[in-house]
């Protein structure tokens, strides 16, 4: 990386940072993608996990945003099948709610209008009785009516990690725990970027002809290394989720519903466990872990209660959480959740190009305006034509089966060959979603393991693991846990059960001291600590 020259620099490993890299690399361009923690640390593995069209930015009037976001959402569809699965979500209509039964069809038709969402999901009107057949355990004293509409559940994590590898399969280089520290100028203008390893604290030099700050709630950071006196460009809020066991509360689909205070909070099954978010308050306090409090733990459980009131829960429930900002761009006088979610592109004088803002569902998009940009900026310089952009029809890595219908068919072969190695069904099933069209490598993997006489950890643990290392840059047992397989979150369990072999065959297979085998523990018995609610330190 020090002794080459590349065309453009990304600073940050997100979705964001991973749509233009791809973009970039796709058109031809000599892509460094460097990110300071691991790929989706941030931000983009702390979503609420769906592949939306932005229902609620109708309240706002922003109709070119859930345009956009909608139509990106059947293209995210098509491009990552193994990672985006429709699902149905049932909004709840209910006295003094914010919709009532015409407003809410609405706004379903005229979202479904600028998204353009097919036939078979359009959404359906429920009256009590239907809705209350859908979801039992309801409140049914307010309760009006329903709507059932489509959305995509997704792991965002995975996701990006996705789109990096299609990025590197294009030619980019990406490296995960690479910090910028400052930037090299010639004659006033950034020329390249100064990146300190995070494990061994050497520091090189990189040149790139443009740079790209796509940090998340670090822009404001990294535009302080160019300028010190550049105006804040964010205004981050916070959001948190937690997760219960599925049998405490045992929904029959997905809900998204109104709060006592006149929010909407999402209820969404996944792997036996449930999971509910999100708050969204303005937040100061440390970028790298943001703090759940009791009063967010408590607030979420207020809404699941009143509106679901048999299943009584209690914060003895959570079992895990996850604590994520969002990069917003200052509005001020606005509330959290009144800001706009849309991106914008800002550019410094001595050429730093920063983008801000956006959501997950429409990466692919940022990704295109900040491109174009940069090849407009070719094209005036050097006269050299950059070709437009290529990744809507681009299957991701994992993705590359023909699209969600084909999908299907590939599922079932190879879940079939899984179950050929001694795989369970759920085993098989896990694999072939998590991995996509990649699953050949895990099978590979899974063959060989099978062949030595013992490991210390499960096999499909292990081969997942040997995997996200050798293919996904995987550095420590959080990189694992949390993002490459979402264990953390949604399997406690494991966890818990194999967290210290696996750091130990870990430290065999990565060669760690003795020192970093440490660090690497404690922050293991951190996250899975109940108590601490995992993912962040809990202030009670």
């Amino acid at each position: 990386m020090s002794s080459s020259s590349f065309d453009l620099i990304v600073i940050g490993g997100g979705i964001t940072g991973a749509g233009i890299a791809l973009d970039a690399s796709a058109r031809g361009m000599k892509v460094v993608l460097i990110e300071m923690q691991d790929f989706a640390a941030g931000t983009s593995s702390r979503s609420t996990k769906l592949i939306h069209g932005g229902l609620r930015y109708l309240k706002q009037l922003e109709f070119k945003l859930v345009a956009e976001v909608g139509k990106e959402r059947a293209i995210v569809h098509h491009n990552a099948p193994h990672l985006t699965k429709p699902e149905h979500l049932l909004l709840p209509i209910v006295e003094d709610g914010s919709l009532t039964k015409f407003t809410a069809r609405l706004g379903m038709t005229i979202y479904e209008f600028l998204a353009g969402v097919k036939k078979e999901e359009k959404h359906i009107v429920l009256n009590r009785e239907e809705t209350i057949a859908a979801e039992p355990l309801l409140r049914r004293d307010n309760l009006l009516g329903g709507v059932l509409f489509y959305e995509y559940r997704t792991d965002d994590a995975r996701l990006t990690i996705e789109v990096i590898k299609e990025a590197v399969s294009k030619g980019t280089t990406a490296v995960n725990y690479m910090k910028a520290v400052s930037f090299i100028y010639t004659d006033g203008k950034i020329a390249g970027v100064k990146a300190c390893d995070q494990f061994d604290g050497k520091t090189i030099e990189l040149r790139s002809k443009y740079i790209v700050n796509a940090a998340g709630p670090w822009v404001d950071d990294i535009d302080t290394l160019d300028k010190p006196e550049n105006q804040k460009k964010l205004h981050i809020t916070k959001g948190i989720h937690i997760v219960v066991n599925g049998m405490k509360l045992p929904l029959k689909q997905s809900s998204y519903f109104d709060t006592f205070d006149k929010r909407m909070i999402f209820i969404i099954p996944r792997e036996g466990k449930t999971y509910i978010g999100t708050t969204d308050t303005f937040y100061s306090g440390d970028i790298a872990n943001p703090q759940i409090t009791s009063e967010d733990v408590t607030y979420l459980l207020k809404c699941v209660n009143d509106v679901f009131p048999t299943v009584h829960l209690s914060s003895s429930d959570v079992e895990s959480s996850w604590a994520g900002l969002r990069p917003l761009i200052q509005k001020p006088g606005k509330g959290p959740s009144e800001i706009s979610r849309k991106d914008e592109i800002f550019e410094s004088a001595s050429g730093l190009i920063t983008i801000a803002g956006g959501k997950l569902t429409g990466y692919r998009k940022m990704a295109q305006r900040i491109v174009d940009l940069i090849g407009k900026k070719i094209k005036l310089i050097e006269g050299k034509n950059i070709p437009a952009c290529t990744t809507e029809n681009m299957e991701l890595s994992g993705g590359k089966v023909g699209g969600p219908i084909k999908f299907t068919d590939f599922f079932k072969n190879k879940t079939i060959q899984a179950k050929n190695l001694g795989l369970t069904a759920a085993e098989a099933d896990m694999l072939v979603n998590r991995y996509g069209s990649n699953i050949d490598d895990l099978f590979n993997i899974i063959e060989k393991l099978k062949k030595q006489e013992h490991i210390p950890i499960p096999l499909v643990l292990c081969a997942q693991l040997h995997y996200c290392i050798e293919h996904e840059m995987c550095s420590t047992p959080s990189d694992f846990f949390i993002r490459r397989t979402g264990a953390l979150y949604f399997d406690i369990e494991t966890v818990k059960m194999w967290e210290t072999p696996l750091l130990l065959y870990m430290k065999n297979i990565m060669g760690w001291d003795d020192i970093l085998t440490a660090k690497f523990d404690a922050e293991l018995q951190n996250l899975s600590k109940a108590d601490l609610f995992n993912n962040s330190s809990v202030i009670f």
